[in-house]
């Protein structure tokens, strides 16, 4: 008989059910967030198991990759998508959901979620880091420039060592107002050189990889860029086309129709915000400094003339992420056409 299994996951525990093939209870339980604890709960009670169902999460990943190598056949699936099938219950427990999670499991109303390997997620933890640490950087630098301006003191244009020595030299005849900013402008410093740090590390990774090398082939695209656009993707050919990128990302637009309405909004921005950003700075790139010519930065200028810089980056961005995939699966660099046939 077949048996189906919930998991309600939370930090420190975790609810437990487990429904037979006609949707009885067969059996419940609650055990602390451990793969070793969960695996042996459901190898007693449901030695049987088709399928085992958690939702999205922060623990979602690690749960998933552990179980699997404990030979258990886990399916992680979308937490807004199990979320609109219990939204019906009355009352809202671990309990309940985790049955919910079982019905699920027991019906296959789901759609599998592609789990990345570890391995693309400490590349993001380091793209993340280095992000962090930039917004960082901007808003301390914005902070000095707040703190000087209301004195007179106007830092220009200035960046890297050129700011230190800016406000340094700013801030020389003013004794309360170096107090104040001082410490600003040092943690600022820890954290430029903490960036370039990081920076480095991506290089590295960007040059260890062939994939990301192969990319960089791409006019507009850097080792950032490639190296964001790998981890979110992990697995090529879990897309059949390559345009389906472009809708995974969130750079087509959205389009709502029932009955006589039928419209088509803006981008849907429902995929990973740090790729779309850096595929939007990329394509901004190849637009406006990269100085030779190709088919892509033809039909992208000729979109620019038509309906503006800011929609023609958009879909610059968006035929960027498929030809970036198509690459990936052909393992062939970027083809570069002629000036002739480009213009």
């Amino acid at each position: 008989m077949e048996q189906y299994v919930g998991l309600d996951v939370s930090l420190k525990e975790t609810a437990i059910c487990v429904l037979d093939s006609d949707g009885h209870i067969c059996c419940e339980g609650v055990v602390i967030s451990d793969p070793e604890a969960i695996a042996t709960f459901i190898k007693t009670n449901a030695a049987t198991t088709k399928r085992i169902g958690l939702e999205t999460g922060p623990t979602a990943t690690w749960l998933w990759h552990e179980l699997r190598a404990l030979g258990l056949p886990v399916i992680c699936i979308d937490a807004r998508h199990a979320k609109a099938a219990l939204s019906m219950q009355i009352n809202k427990s671990d309990r309940n959901d985790a049955v919910g999670l079982a019905r699920i499991m027991q019906c296959g109303w789901y759609k599998e979620v592609q789990v990345k390997r570890l391995s693309c997620h400490e590349i993001r933890a380091v793209l993340n880091s280095r992000a962090h640490m930039v917004k960082i950087k901007g808003d301390l630098e914005n902070q000095i420039r707040g703190l000087l301006k209301n004195h007179g003191l106007m830092i220009g244009k200035a960046s890297g060592n050129v700011f230190y020595r800016r406000v340094e030299d700013l801030l020389d005849q003013h004794n309360l107002l170096r107090a104040a900013a001082w410490p600003l402008l040092e943690i600022r410093e820890k954290v430029r050189r903490e960036i370039a740090v990081l920076h480095k590390k991506a290089l590295a990774l960007a040059r260890e990889n062939v994939d990301t090398r192969r990319s960089m082939t791409t006019p507009g695209i850097g080792p950032i860029t490639a190296l964001a656009f790998y981890s979110a993707i992990d697995d090529p050919t879990r897309f059949q086309r390559s345009r389906s990128v472009g809708a995974y990302i969130g750079l087509t637009p959205r389009r709502y129709a029932s009955g006589e309405v039928d419209w088509t909004g803006r981008i849907s921005k429902c995929g990973d915000s740090m790729v779309v950003s850096y595929l939007f700075e990329a394509a901004g790139v190849l637009l406006t400094r990269v100085q030779h010519w190709c088919s892509l930065k033809a039909w992208g200028v000729r979109l620019w003339k038509r309906i503006g810089f800011k929609k023609a980056k958009v879909a610059v961005a968006r035929k960027l992420a498929v030809i970036l995939h198509r690459m990936w699966c052909d393992q062939t660099d970027f083809i570069w056409s002629s000036n002739e046939a480009a213009v």
